[in-house]
């Protein structure tokens, strides 16, 4: 019944966003274009980020974008706001049965897991709608996505599937990087397999356009103009575009906090951080960039916490969308993007946390509760695990 209101919840944001959607889809089909059909004029194919170093997305978001070429600009542009609307839902999915598995052996209702995921997805599929229709923004759609799907593998500790996927966000999105933290949440005899798929894919994903074009390194030059509203102007970034310090200090900041959140055994929280990273290192202050916060919410207020209220997924909406609203001063703006980030970082690295796993005393009516819940997308663990909490994918906090 959750997912079923998550969806109507959905459709509606979708009919009411639609017809003005697809701000920055010409960038995609331009890009899914040059990359399938540019190679022989010169202007695309390998050569595209040389050529267009505007076109910041990955090649995975170029691929699949120029799926959608063969059919009429209009309705390409819809197929694809409603494929992506529709992964905003598998996100929830994905979100509710990583936490179930996380929290195995714990006693966890799943009733109130299930109420968990409905409350904060309520909040989330508005600003997913932002980044997937209003702005059809593939590149990070699809990243966000593959970021779920590497937390979803996480939680069953496999570690190739965990490398594939985060190699996949990295492919359609550089500031993917910024989640790649994630992989040292496996047991560390597992870091090797998960790295080696991820480095592989990378690789095989962006080497062959530095290798045919040297040129294509200007794409990492590229500069956008610094708003005013922007976080980074109250930590003395007030060139007219992007500092040359800024990229670099992003995706360092990201690692650094998201690292720390894995050592503290927060690895919930990797996601947040580094959304939390791009935000206030980040020039611009789009309304679809709170996407990715919101998903960093989403997966520590169902997997980080027990709370039925996920408090920080409405805070985040409230705060960050909420304040493009009611706010007009810009350096305010800025200043409470600023404060966002710093409040909701020291909450989840340091504010005190009950970890329940491994209670062996646990009431009958909880041991009933942790068997697998069928439905109509099976069930919410993997059933062929008899102990799967003895192989936990969180590093211990010292």
């Amino acid at each position: 019944m959750h997912l079923l209101l998550l969806t109507a919840w959905a459709l509606l944001w979708f009919m009411v966003v639609e017809p003005s959607g697809g701000f920055s889809w010409h960038y995609l089909r331009t890009g899914g274009e040059l990359i399938y059909q540019g190679g022989a004029s010169g202007d695309g194919g390998l050569n595209l980020y040389a050529r267009h170093p505007e076109l910041q997305m990955g090649p995975i978001s170029f691929l699949v974008a120029g799926l959608f070429n063969p059919f009429p600009t209009e309705v390409g542009q819809v197929m694809a706001e409603a494929l992506m609307s529709a992964l905003g839902l598998v996100i929830l999915v994905l979100a509710g049965r990583s936490a179930a598995m996380h929290f195995l052996g714990t006693g966890t209702n799943h009733q109130r897991l299930r109420q968990r995921v409905l409350i904060a997805g309520l909040a989330f599929v508005p600003m997913w709608t932002e980044v997937a229709v209003r702005f059809a923004h593939l590149d990070d759609v699809l990243a966000l996505f593959c970021t779920a799907c590497a937390v979803y593998s996480l939680t069953r500790c496999n570690a190739a599937a965990t490398g594939i996927w985060m190699a996949l966000a990295l492919d359609s999105k550089p500031t993917a990087l910024a989640f790649l933290p994630l992989l040292l949440a496996l047991p560390r005899e597992r870091w090797l397999r998960a790295g080696l798929w991820c480095v592989g894919l990378v690789a095989a994903a962006w080497l062959p356009f530095f290798l045919v074009d040297v040129h294509s390194f200007a794409a990492a030059k590229f500069t956008i103009p610094n708003s005013p509203a922007s976080a980074l102007r109250w930590l003395g970034g007030n060139t007219p575009v992007t500092p040359d310090w800024a990229r670099p200090a992003q995706a360092a900041l990201g690692l650094s906090l998201g690292a720390v959140a894995v050592w503290r055994g927060r690895w919930a929280a990797v996601v947040l951080l580094g959304a939390n990273a791009r935000i206030l290192l980040d020039p611009s202050v789009y309304t679809y960039y709170t996407a990715s916060v919101l998903l960093g919410t989403l997966v520590w207020d169902v997997c980080g916490q027990r709370r039925l209220v996920p408090l920080w997924s409405w805070l985040a909406l409230t705060v960050l969308y909420g304040s493009v609203f009611l706010v007009h001063d810009d350096p305010t703006r800025g200043l409470i993007r600023l404060a966002f980030v710093a409040v909701s970082t020291v909450y989840v690295l340091f504010w005190p946390q009950r970890d329940r796993r491994g209670r062996n005393s646990r009431r009958s009516v909880d041991r009933v509760e942790e068997q697998p819940l069928e439905g109509p997308w099976g069930p919410m663990w993997d059933p062929g695990r008899s102990r799967p909490w003895e192989a936990r994918p969180v590093n211990p906090a010292p």
